[in-house]
């Protein structure tokens, strides 16, 4: 889902859609989550839009621009502004340590992450800071999504967990890594106007979309029907980790996961192992502070800034920090 925004920026939604929400009786939160969701979706053919196909094999150049723009524009027809500021921005990535083995680089380089911006927001799609897509949820900057998922190492057999869907962009990097992924969101206006993005993006020329599995309800829960999990991802903040998602991480598995209060927290992997007495153990720290020396362990530890995960409660969504 991303960083947390300290209020929902709402667009003005056509006429008949308000008063179809509210005719349903739905809350003054979900009004002001469809307005945003569905008005300024980038909707239609790809805002990168041809006749291309790619698939979860696309594997584009890593150390030449000239090279990797020329493979995308003939393999998928991307818009040469976008794939300047994607090169960039990867260069950066790959600078801070964000990205460090040519298959995340290579999932980071294939996901159009313009596609998952609202119409307004598309020109920013690769700038360092995390971006508004309505409802209270936003897409996390590039350099945490790199993070992240560099941190997770997911092998194609993988079976991968994310919690908080939010725009999809997330589900959709994975998809490059492995074809086994499961997606929760908890928010259903945001969840449908994903899966309409999601849909329409499969049918015009990103079929690996296509395989990823996607449901509405509390990912606190996670997904026991699919469990185990060798990756669990989790977008959002919580101030401690759900025993759920733990029991559905597989032995050797991982999970990268924002803890603390609200506004500091850190994001943890962690790793369960069972001991040779079968005691299950969880390890983890802090990602930010893995490649440090232990001298700098405690300067390199980063506090971060996620959306709560949340649950429903009075018909509407709140924060779980403080309980479960």
């Amino acid at each position: 889902m991303g960083f947390a925004l300290s209020h929902i920026r709402a667009a003005a939604a056509a006429p008949f859609l308000i008063a179809g929400i509210l005719a349903a009786g739905m809350t003054s939160e979900a009004l002001a989550c469809a307005r945003v969701s569905d008005t300024i979706l980038v909707t239609g053919k790809p805002a990168t839009g041809t006749e291309g196909v790619s698939d979860h094999s696309l594997s584009p150049p890593l150390d030449d621009f000239e090279a990797f723009a020329a493979f995308m524009e003939k393999a998928r027809g991307d818009k040469p502004d976008f794939l300047r500021a994607k090169w960039e921005r990867y260069l950066a990535m790959i600078e801070n340590f964000d990205l460090w083995r040519d298959k995340e680089k290579r999932a980071f380089l294939a996901t159009p992450r313009e596609e998952f911006s609202r119409a307004r927001d598309a020109g920013r799609s690769y700038a360092h800071s995390f971006l508004d897509i309505g409802c209270g949820v936003t897409i996390s900057g590039p350099h945490i999504v790199g993070r992240m998922t560099s941190e997770l190492d997911v092998r194609p057999a993988d079976k991968v967990l994310e919690i908080g869907t939010g725009s999809g962009y997330q589900a959709a990097l994975l998809s490059y890594l492995t074809p086994h992924v499961y997606s929760v969101e908890i928010i259903p206006p945001l969840s449908k106007a994903t899966d309409r993005i999601l849909t329409r993006l499969t049918a015009a020329k990103y079929p690996e979309y296509g395989r990823i599995r996607r449901k509405t309800a509390d990912g606190y829960f996670g997904w026991p029907e699919h469990a185990p999990f060798a990756k669990i991802i989790v977008t959002a903040g919580i101030d401690h980790i759900p025993p759920p998602l733990l029991k559905q991480l597989a032995e050797g598995g991982t999970m990268v996961i924002p803890v603390g209060p609200p506004g500091a927290q850190s994001l943890l992997k962690l790793t369960k192992t069972r001991s040779e007495t079968g005691r299950v153990r969880i390890e983890r720290h802090d990602i930010y502070a893995a490649k440090c020396s232990r001298a700098e362990k405690q300067r390199c530890k980063r506090k971060v800034n996620f959306v709560a995960l949340t649950k429903y409660q009075g018909g509407r969504t709140v924060s779980r920090w403080g309980g479960n």
